[in-house]
């Protein structure tokens, strides 16, 4: 709804006792990647915008559950924020220490202040309306507009492991996980093959550990770099002249030839392509930093799928135990917009939206995501400029219907208070428009 026929409906926003803030311009749910890269194509074209982020700081991912040793998994010019790049002195895979402050730069060049700790409790469209009304534990935040930035890996995944209650020694989730260090000497059950539990293994024998991967399902790895350039360029170098299916062909070849067969190492591949897989799945496959010449020396010991946890180790699968002194949980991340975001059928029960790449980025009634293409940074760059367009072109139609801001901020601090529904007296409801 891009327009209010009557006034008289702004009656049936129900009143609260929390603040009421009108916002001028889009909401933006995640001060992540995501959020900062859609709002600073949408200040470039005029547009504000209003970021709430549940925690202290931005990029809060990246800050306060990501390990030591991390490093961008592909080369940075697929990486980078759109209308800032790196600076020229980074290097080819940029690490967490340095993304970091990129991301910091990033919002201070565009002036993008978020609203902290501001967890959204609830997020819901009013029909009658036509608004975006957007709760938090201390305001309520009304807009036109409301874009998803919460992404793919909002919220630790948590299996559920037979036994692993009675477990004696420490369980950690790679989120909390910062450095071989704390397990130095240990024997350590790594749960999870991909990219994380690969380089986790990685970190840990640099420690002296004895990392124990359990390999639960197929996976591809691949090596990050073919004849000196990116595994991943490459890729999308070749997806503009040859088919799918061939790339995927040539990529299984060279990856044979650099890294040997990986089912011999007990790594099975999945008959489906790595690109094609990616795109039906969303299953990325593992690009390897070095992982599998420690499988290959012994040094990380690949397991077969996790039976019971015992009180001093593990069952397996394939009838082996295994006396360990820690688990980590290299189990992934997930959505947790269906926890939030109500009344709205454009995702799944699993929080991804349900049109698929690359249309997934728009909804109805003002509703947008970004960072939900399972395409990394790349998808969220291309994400970001299409909604600041899409908003772009709409804001425009909307003032060519008359229709301001100010206007409607007059109309809701005019109108008086239904005090026996709300129980709040008459008089005492304002509704603020922020400045932004």
């Amino acid at each position: 709804m891009d327009s209010w026929k009557d006034e008289e409906q702004l009656h049936h926003l129900r009143h609260n006792e929390a603040n009421c803030v009108l916002v001028q311009g889009p909401i933006i749910v995640g001060a992540g990647p995501s959020g900062l890269a859609t709002s600073a194509c949408l200040k470039q074209q005029g547009v504000p915008s209003l970021v709430l982020e549940k925690s202290d700081c931005i990029a809060s991912l990246w800050q306060h559950r990501t390990y030591d040793r991390l490093k961008l998994h592909l080369p940075k010019q697929f990486c980078q924020l759109p209308l800032l790049g790196f600076p020229q002195d980074f290097p080819k895979y940029p690490t967490k220490h340095q993304f970091i402050p990129y991301m910091e730069s990033y919002a201070s060049h565009f002036s993008i202040q978020p609203k902290f700790n501001q967890a959204v409790n609830r997020a819901e469209f009013d029909h009658v309306m036509g608004l975006w009304r957007v709760q938090t534990q201390d305001s309520e935040y009304v807009s036109r507009w409301l874009i998803v930035a919460t992404g793919e890996n909002a919220v630790p995944v948590i299996p559920d492991i037979s036994g692993i209650n009675m477990f004696k020694g420490p369980v950690v989730h790679t989120s909390l996980y910062k450095s071989g260090s704390e397990f130095k000497n240990q024997r350590v059950l790594v749960i999870g093959c991909g990219n994380s539990g690969m380089e986790v293994c990685l970190d840990l024998c640099r420690y002296n550990a004895a990392p124990h991967m359990v390999v639960r399902n197929t996976v591809h790895v691949l090596p990050r770099e073919m004849f000196g350039f990116s595994t991943f360029g490459i890729a999308m170098t070749l997806l503009k002249w040859f088919p799918l299916k061939m790339v995927d062909k040539f990529l299984l070849l060279v990856s044979n030839f650099i890294l040997g067969k990986t089912d011999q190492m007990g790594l099975r591949r999945p008959k489906t392509g790595p690109i094609e897989l990616k795109n039906v799945t969303g299953k990325t496959p593992v690009l390897d930093a070095g992982a599998l010449s420690q499988i290959k020396s012994g040094k990380i010991k690949v397991m077969e799928g996790v039976k019971e946890i015992t009180r001093n180790g593990a069952k397996f699968m394939d009838g082996q135990e295994q006396e360990i002194d820690s688990i980590i949980l290299a189990t992934g991340y997930k959505s947790n917009v269906p926890t939030w975001l109500k009344g709205c059928d454009f995702f799944t029960k699993d929080g991804m939206p349900k049109t698929p790449f690359p249309n997934g980025w728009k909804a109805e009634n003002g509703l947008y995501t970004v960072g939900f293409t399972g395409r990394g940074l790349l998808g969220t760059a291309s994400d970001a400029v299409r909604i600041a367009r899409d908003i772009v072109q709409r804001r425009v139609l909307i003032r060519a219907g008359g229709v301001g801001i100010n206007r409607v901020a007059r109309a809701l601090n005019a109108m008086p208070v239904d005090g026996g529904n709300s129980g709040i007296e008459a008089g005492a409801y304002q509704c603020n428009t922020i400045q932004l």
